[in-house]
């Protein structure tokens, strides 16, 4: 595993807030920008998705989770591919899906659990932590890895 290239961590009140952090980031991602998530079951992953897809101008009535699908395309402003990695038992087992083909691509790729399947991320990517710290607040730990993602990372948190 490699070092940052920054990091930065912040408190989300409510999910609401959670969702309006998931917004401003949906806002800035381009083409090529991986995004990878890490919490348990309840620590707001859903919410922070909602609010990428909302941000980067997906409908809402899209916005669905991928468990059963491992990967859902959604069409806004950019391309955005949402996966879900719960299910996966193994890279290769990933790599059969067809997923390492959306890296690099079109859109922007979003991955829920990537801790199961760590390897699947490219060598530059943003990956957030969210931790539930009291009923309804969570603490979202960011590491920005590689020189795309340390901008994305500073001008969503600036």
């Amino acid at each position: 595993m490699s070092t940052p290239t920054l990091t930065r961590t912040v408190r989300s009140e409510s999910p609401e807030e959670t969702h309006r952090l998931g917004v401003r980031l949906g806002q800035l991602l381009q083409p090529g920008d991986f995004v990878g998530l890490i919490g348990d079951l309840g620590a707001g992953k859903t919410h922070l998705v909602r609010g990428v897809a909302e941000g980067a101008q997906v409908p809402r009535s899209e916005v669905a989770s991928p468990t059963f699908a491992i990967v859902y395309p959604y069409r806004g402003r950019i391309p955005l591919y949402h996966a879900d990695l719960y299910r996966i038992a193994d890279y290769d087992e990933l790599y059969a899906t067809g997923f390492l083909d959306l890296l690099g691509g079109d859109g922007a790729v979003l991955v829920e659990w990537l801790d199961k399947v760590p390897e699947a991320a490219p060598r530059e990517y943003l990956r957030l932590t969210l931790r539930p710290v009291a009923e309804d607040a969570r603490e979202l730990h960011a590491e920005a890895f590689g020189r795309r993602p340390a901008e994305l990372l500073s001008a969503w948190l600036a």
